[in-house]
């Protein structure tokens, strides 16, 4: 079976949000692990895969004649960028497509975590109720209204998510050694500052980098140790910015206010992970979510329909593919 695209991404779920291929193209959906894709990436000339999965071996490039690879997101740490670079396979991704869902998740998450609104909702299925609620108003629970929000990651989605806490009232502080868009920064009256700083003063601490070798771990124990009593974590990044373990001893210390965790080292996280068996107090400050947090609807149409634009842009020989990365 010939194929002008192959695409890494169930068909269903172009099919789902109404984001379908061009009708010219000639697509075949595999799953990345199908016995056929090595066969069929010897006849492709470009590959659709979606931003989150495992990442690909190179050698499934390196008898290929792909010459583009278009993700269906932002992430591009599936691909071995440089050594497509060496056999001049064009990456493209499509940047800042899921920035307002992203946002909101953090703005909800960070307002669940502070109100202990899931916390609230265990305590009453236990039979809690009048005792927690009078907890919950001895304790003073902040809304966001007036709170330092610090955002590790000034990029499209970084400024999106900076943006919906402003507009409920907080204070932006960013750590970016490289921020996309300064005027936004001044348009919200954030203020960039060190890494260590932000953690010392901000209530809500929302991580939006990508993993590279220098994000590795780049929240562990040195930076739960800085970070102000009762603050929050959003990590919806990607896993491996935050070191697990650290984060288990933070919470079992009782440090932090509260955790939402999106993403994980490994995905799935395994049943027996750490976070998972934690007991009390500490089980009760985290939210989990399965790396759903820049996955509306909305969102989701908005980078398929990016997608299959851009590779058609790249068949049509006349207009070249829009966020090449490499």
């Amino acid at each position: 079976m010939s194929c002008d695209v192959l695409c890494l991404r169930p068909e269903a779920d172009f099919q789902r949000v109404g984001a379908m291929p061009p009708a010219h193209l000639d697509v075949v959906y595999r799953a990345w692990n199908d016995p056929d894709v090595p066969a069929l990436m010897r006849e492709a000339r470009a590959l659709v895969i979606p931003a989150v999965g495992p990442k690909l071996p190179a050698s499934l490039f390196e008898k290929s004649t792909v010459k583009f690879v278009q993700v269906t997101g932002a992430g591009l740490d599936r691909l071995d960028l440089p050594f497509l670079k060496q056999r001049s396979i064009a990456v493209a991704n499509v940047p800042g497509g899921s920035n307002e869902a992203v946002a909101e998740y953090a703005v909800t998450t960070a307002s669940v975590l502070l109100r202990r609104f899931a916390w609230a909702d265990a305590e009453i299925r236990r039979g809690n109720y009048r005792d927690f609620r009078a907890r919950m108003i001895a304790d003073s629970l902040l809304g966001l209204d007036g709170l330092t929000v610090g955002i590790v990651g000034f990029g499209v989605i970084g400024v999106a998510v900076a943006s919906a806490f402003h507009k409920r009232g907080c204070s932006i502080l960013f750590y970016d050694p490289a921020p996309r868009d300064p005027k936004a920064a001044e348009a919200l009256g954030a203020k960039a500052c060190s890494l260590d700083e932000l953690l010392r003063v901000s209530d809500v601490v929302t991580l939006h980098v990508p993993l590279l070798p220098q994000t590795t771990g780049l929240i562990g124990g040195r930076e739960f140790s800085l970070m102000k009593p009762g603050a929050v974590l959003v990590q919806a990044s990607r896993g491996g910015i935050v070191d697990e373990a650290a984060l288990v001893q933070a919470l079992q210390d009782g440090k932090l206010g509260g955790v939402a965790v999106d993403v994980y080292s490994t995905e799935p996280p395994a049943t027996d992970h750490p976070l998972f068996m934690l007991q009390g107090e500490a089980g009760l400050r985290i939210l989990f979510t399965p790396h759903i947090a820049g996955v509306t609807r909305q969102s989701t149409a908005f980078l398929c329909r990016s997608a299959w634009r851009n590779v058609d842009r790249f068949f049509s020989g006349t207009e070249a593919p829009l966020d090449v990365v490499n």
